[in-house]
């Protein structure tokens, strides 16, 4: 697999981590059934796609830019359908995760 390809299954483990975290509020608590079974499906696919990802990615990448783009993602999800709208601390935090993901996978280096 190549690193374009790593990368793109990267960004399908972040789709399926926020849909998994935008579910499990929808569960509340796991106590609504269908998305409980949403949650629980999502989480495990995105554990899957990860573990591929970790295959051409070193692991400490993978999890950081998971991570912190799965962050921001889940709080665009928060905005959108829980109208949950950040202040600005949050958005300046927000923006330093997006360039800590940058400087990982940018200007990062480490042995694979």
């Amino acid at each position: 697999m190549s690193n374009i390809s790593a990368y793109i299954i990267l960004i399908i483990a972040v789709a399926l981590g926020t849909a998994a975290n935008g579910f499990a509020k929808s569960a509340q608590g796991f106590t609504v059934l269908i998305p409980s079974i949403v949650t629980a499906i999502t989480i495990v696919l995105c554990m899957f796609t990860l573990s591929l990802v970790m295959k051409v990615i070193p692991v400490g990448i993978t999890y950081a830019s998971f991570a912190g783009l799965c962050i921001v993602a889940t709080v665009l999800v928060g905005i959108v359908k829980f109208n949950q709208i950040p202040n600005l601390y949050t958005v300046i935090g927000l923006a330093l995760i997006i360039a800590g993901v940058l400087m990982v996978n940018l200007i990062g280096k480490t042995n694979t």
